[in-house]
C-alpha cells in the first residue's frame, strides 16, 4: 500500500500547476460570532467524553494531545474514540498541528481491537504529502487533494481535478495550527483546510462507502510524534442530496 501511495503521489505531482481554490478560513469568517448548530466535542480540561490507551492521550495547553515515543505504544497505530456521538451527516470542525510523522480524524468508521479503527480518514502529516486527502484503510486514497471524483455502486470511478496537489500547498501552515474541515452528507464529503477546498467525493461505492460510525483522532505507527487538536466542534445535519459547490470552484 505504500509503494502504490508513493507512485500516486509521483504521478499527480508531475501535472502542471494550477491555482488553488481560496476563500477566507472558515475561523474568520464572522469573527467573535458564534457558529449557529455547532456544539463544543471537547471541554479544554479533560477527556471526558473522549477513550483511548491510557499513557498516549492527555491533555495539554487546552489540546487533546496524543504523543508516542520509542516503544511499545509507537509500534502501533492508536485511536482516541470519540464517545458522545457516531453522526451520519455532520459538519465537524477543528485545529491541527502535528510534530512528525502521520494524524488525521477518522469519521463514518467502527471500532476495533486495541483502540483501532476502520473507515474514512481526514488525512494529516508532516510532510504534507498527504494532507487533505481522504483515506480508507484496506482501500487507500479515496480522492486525493486537488481533486473532485464520483464513485458507482459498482466501484467504477470518474475524477476531475480542480488543482493540483502540489498548488494547494499554499493553504496549509506546516508546523502550526491548521484549521481542517470535514463535510458529509449523504454519499458526498468534502474536505477543507484552511478554508480552501482540499478535495471533493460522491462516494456511492457499495462495497466500501460508509454512511455512519464514529469519530476518532489518530496517532500513526512509527516514527515517534506528537499531534495537538483544539477547538473541536460538530453540527450533525439531517442528510441532504445536494451538496453545493464552493462558489470559488471551477
Amino acid at each position: 500500500m505504500f509503494a502504490q501511495r508513493v507512485l500516486l503521489s509521483f504521478a499527480l505531482m508531475c501535472i502542471v500547476n494550477a491555482a488553488p481554490v481560496t476563500r477566507n478560513s472558515f475561523a474568520d469568517d464572522n469573527v467573535g460570532q458564534p457558529e449557529a448548530g455547532f456544539v463544543s466535542m471537547f471541554n479544554g480540561k479533560d477527556l471526558m467524553g473522549w477513550k483511548g490507551q491510557e499513557g498516549v492521550w492527555r491533555v495539554e495547553d487546552d489540546t487533546i494531545t496524543g504523543e508516542s515515543v520509542a516503544g511499545p505504544n509507537g509500534s502501533i497505530t492508536q485511536y482516541l474514540y470519540y464517545e458522545d456521538s457516531k453522526p451520519a451527516d455532520f459538519i465537524m470542525r477543528f485545529e491541527i498541528k502535528l510534530r512528525n510523522n502521520n494524524s488525521g480524524v477518522q469519521f463514518r468508521s467502527e471500532t476495533r481491537p486495541n483502540f483501532d479503527t476502520n473507515g474514512y480518514q481526514a488525512d494529516f502529516d508532516e510532510t504534507n504529502e498527504w494532507t487533505g486527502c481522504l483515506f480508507q484503510h484496506g482501500r487507500g486514497a479515496v480522492v486525493t487533494r486537488g481533486a473532485r471524483a464520483v464513485t458507482s455502486e459498482n466501484g467504477d470511478r470518474q475524477e476531475e481535478r480542480f488543482a493540483t496537489m502540489p498548488s494547494l500547498l499554499s493553504a496549509i501552515k506546516t508546523g502550526e495550527f491548521n484549521d481542517y474541515e470535514i463535510e458529509a452528507r449523504g454519499s458526498k464529503i468534502k474536505l477543507r483546510l484552511n478554508g480552501t477546498l482540499m478535495c471533493e467525493v460522491d462516494d456511492r461505492d457499495a462495497k466500501w462507502a460508509r454512511r455512519d460510525g464514529i469519530i476518532a483522532l489518530q496517532i500513526h505507527q512509527g516514527d515517534p510524534m506528537k499531534v495537538q487538536f483544539r477547538n473541536l466542534r460538530m453540527k450533525v445535519i439531517s442528510e441532504d442530496p445536494v451538496i453545493t459547490r464552493d462558489a470559488d470552484a471551477k
